[in-house]
């Protein structure tokens, strides 16, 4: 389904759609203090879906537990 049809959503640049349960969460966003946090989750959701692929997984949010 495309972004005009649905009209609400994650979308990428060629307007598909983000399934955000299909993201795998990596390691660092587990240890992170914003995970579940209901107000990061947008930010946090863009931040996987824009990096699925790639070798290795950055976050310039992440704030550690400890």
């Amino acid at each position: 389904m495309r972004k005009e049809d649905k009209g609400f959503g994650f979308f990428r640049d060629d307007g598909t759609e983000i399934n955000p349960s299909l993201i795998k969460k990596p390691s660092l966003c587990v240890s992170c203090r914003k995970d579940d946090d209901p107000q990061e989750e947008i930010l946090c959701t863009l931040t996987r879906a824009d990096q699925q692929g790639e070798a290795e997984f950055r976050c310039d949010a992440f704030e550690s537990r400890r």
